[in-house]
């Protein structure tokens, strides 16, 4: 049903990944609404999922850069992305 697409368990972590931050920040719009605005380093006014958005976007620049310019293995650039969102959501 689905072969149209090659699925693999790296695929399917990124989307689970994505889909349960998802849920968290909808849990904590619930808990706490109002989505957390504030004026961080960019001077910009962003809610969470503003941060979060900035934080996957970032994170597949970071990744498409790595391939690009040095190729395999991943393990550096996931931890840069990491790094990435940390800032993003400490600081942006």
């Amino acid at each position: 049903m689905l072969s149209w697409m090659a699925w693999t368990w790296p695929t399917a972590f990124v989307f689970i990944g994505i889909f349960s931050a998802m849920g968290v920040l909808t849990l904590l719009e619930i808990r706490r609404p109002g989505g957390a605005e504030r004026k961080g380093i960019l001077r910009l006014t962003t809610t969470r999922g503003d941060r979060l958005f900035i934080t996957l976007l970032g994170s597949v620049y970071i990744f498409l850069a790595w391939l690009g310019l040095i190729g395999m293995p991943l393990w550096t650039p996931l931890g840069l992305a990491v790094l990435w969102g940390v800032f993003c959501f400490w600081k942006v």
